[in-house]
């Protein structure tokens, strides 16, 4: 049966078609560029036009370009992604994967998971772009990969890592709400031990997260101030014999509106810690030992009173990878995670560990690439899951290949689910993924271009009902349970190409995610959304701009609350005064745009950045 996303796709979908045909014409007349390295889809490094997980990678050029005051900003810029968030910059946001709910995605820094076990979610909010270093997004299930949660996808965050000669890096800027930032730090190597370490702190006065109508409406400024701080270290005692650390730690203080006349404040400190020691212990043979704590800390202050979830997961893993003949890769990764809750409702104080055993197999033979994996995840809560993905490509050309996968995964309830009183039920099960998907891929070294089918099928959804079935009387104001089945389906498509000095580039989804249970469509999930872009290089000059849109799509599951679709340009521009100084500015939202991410929410109005940044070079 033919996907109703197919049918409906129509004149955009030719559109998509025809734009990557006009950008192609000119691709073979450019010049190659190096292969960029892909981490993320098999947890080792691979040259990015071989791994056959659908996959996009964010640079730190891009990142300091995109116009972007926070992470969530610059991840809705990409394909495959969207945004809710309720107000400004710094106050909660949830992150959509391919239509995937923010509790059925990963987020790692360096390698270390961080997230809520109360929420479910991360807090993106939390997360200072100003440490970032680099992104990738990988997208469908990585269970086999990651364990519990990697429905939609995975995005880890990469801070600096040192190289070379000292290299400082001081940067200032100033904007539109009271916006201001200051960020330094240095980077570099010398006789086996390489270290980079950054810091910065940014506030804003911001503005009223709530519209008139919103149940919490208060006309307040709602603000914020960032304190952030991230490094690595490396110590080579021998070839082939690392030592290391890393850490990211972040404070956030933002205001929120919880009622007229409440100064509502959130206090968040998100933490990522690790150690490892990396070995080559045989020629074909590399051992990856990696003990990480990361930390999910909310402190509230609002009409509702005093509440803290605070949430501490301490993993230890160890990743062996086996090179057999001349290219394939075998991989055998033990894992145990413990995730702790402390919160102001004695009910949640609770704990569970997972032990996880996985192996992988990866397999390059000319124009053949195959990988297949499987991995055991055994949880003290919910008991032992198991989860497979496979997936093949064939290179038609040097630039063309074609990709096919399939994989399940699952998503863990979450402790508010479990146990939040009144609420919450600890026999709950897990939620089940099953993803399909074909995709076409093309790279030249100067123009990229994607296309892919995606169809994922969710059951045993994890949602909210008023009448509880299990004991209802006990559950007044209804209860989470496992009664719902979801379909995602959707065409997403990219575009990258250089013209002379110009950079083209531009992405659309055509989506179609739907609760099958009710027959309605997912909340806060539009049919349609993608970008346009375009950047200009000449001498000491840069400049560009992008559109970002979006079709209407509903506030609630009821489908009765429709939010109305949006369509925002944002411009940037920076000048090299000099080898190692650079002066840039950002103009978001040029058009004054009023539009809404979620119902009764503000979003920002045309506002402007302005910074200047020395980099040793």
């Amino acid at each position: 049966m033919t996907s109703p996303v197919l049918l409906r796709a129509g004149k955009p979908l030719a559109m998509a078609v025809a734009v990557s045909a006009a950008f192609s014409v000119s691709s073979y007349a450019q010049e190659k560029k190096l292969d960029s390295v892909v981490v993320t889809a098999t947890r080792s490094p691979q040259i990015a036009r071989e791994v056959l997980a659908d996959n996009v990678v964010i640079t730190a050029e891009e990142i300091a370009k995109s116009g972007g005051t926070s992470l969530a900003d610059v991840l809705q810029r990409q394909r495959g992604i969207e945004l809710a968030r309720n107000g400004g910059p710094g106050t909660q946001s949830s992150i959509f994967i391919r239509g995937a709910d923010n509790k059925q995605n990963i987020v790692l820094v360096d390698g270390v998971r961080v997230g809520s076990s109360t929420s479910g979610g991360t807090s993106w909010n939390a997360i200072p772009l100003s440490q970032i270093d680099r992104v990738e997004i990988v997208y469908g299930p990585l269970s086999t990969m990651y364990g519990a949660d990697a429905v939609g996808g995975v995005i880890q965050i990469f801070t600096k890592q040192g190289n070379g000669a000292p290299a400082p890096v001081v940067s200032v800027g100033a904007g539109t709400y009271g916006t201001r930032n200051a960020e330094a730090g240095v980077s570099g190597s010398s006789e086996g031990f390489r270290y980079a370490v950054r810091a910065a702190h940014e506030r804003s006065d911001g503005f009223s997260a709530t519209k008139r109508g919103n149940f919490s409406f208060n006309a307040d400024k709602d603000g914020y101030t960032s304190s952030s701080a991230s490094g690595q270290f490396g110590y080579e005692l021998a070839k082939g014999h690392e030592l290391g650390a890393t850490f990211l730690h972040s404070l956030l203080k933002n205001q929120f509106d919880s009622g007229p006349t409440m100064d509502d404040r959130t206090r968040t400190r998100v933490g990522a810690y690790s150690l490892y020691a990396k070995n080559k212990i045989l020629p074909n043979w590399n051992s990856h030992v990696q003990l990480s704590q990361s930390a999910d800390h909310s402190t509230n202050d609002a009409s509702f009173g005093h509440t803290e979830f605070d949430t501490t997961q301490t993993t230890i893993s160890w990743q062996n990878s086996f090179t057999v003949g001349t290219s394939d890769l075998v991989q055998i990764i033990a894992e145990h995670r413990k995730e702790d809750v402390e919160s102001t409702e004695a009910a949640m104080n609770r704990d569970r560990t997972t032990n996880s055993l996985a192996a992988a197999y990866q397999l390059r033979r000319g124009a053949h690439l195959a990988a297949l994996s499987v991995r055991g995840d055994d949880n003290s809560q919910f008991g032992s899951r198991t989860t497979g993905s496979i997936s093949y490509g064939y290179r038609l050309t040097g630039a063309l290949r074609v990709n096919a996968s399939a994989g399940t995964s699952f998503r863990a309830p979450t402790f508010n689910e479990l146990y939040f009183p009144n609420f919450g039920i600890p026999t709950l099960e897990p939620e089940k993924g099953k993803n399909a998907e074909i995709g076409m891929y093309y790279e030249d070294g100067t123009s990229q271009y994607s296309a892919v089918y995606y169809r994922n099928r969710l059951t045993n959804l994890l949602v909210f009902t008023p009448v509880c079935p299990v004991t209802p009387a006990a559950f007044p104001f209804g209860c989470t349970y496992n009664v719902n089945e979801a379909l995602l389906t959707g065409l997403t498509f990219g575009a990258s190409t250089s013209v002379g000095r110009f950079t083209f580039r531009g992405s659309l989804d055509l989506q179609d995610h739907k609760d099958e249970t009710t027959g309605r469509q997912l909340a806060r999930r539009a049919k349609k959304h993608g970008t346009l872009g375009v950047d200009y290089k000449t001498g000491e000059w840069t400049a560009g701009g992008e559109l970002v849109f979006s079709g209407d799509r509903f506030d609630n599951a009821t489908n009765t609350t429709r939010l109305g679709g949006y369509g925002v340009l944002n411009l940037h521009a920076g000048v090299d005064l000099s080898k190692d100084w650079n002066l840039f500015a950002r103009w978001n939202n040029v058009l004054d745009k009023t539009y809404e991410l979620t119902r009764l929410y503000n979003t920002a109005g045309s506002n402007v950045f302005v910074g200047l940044r020395y980099a040793m070079k």
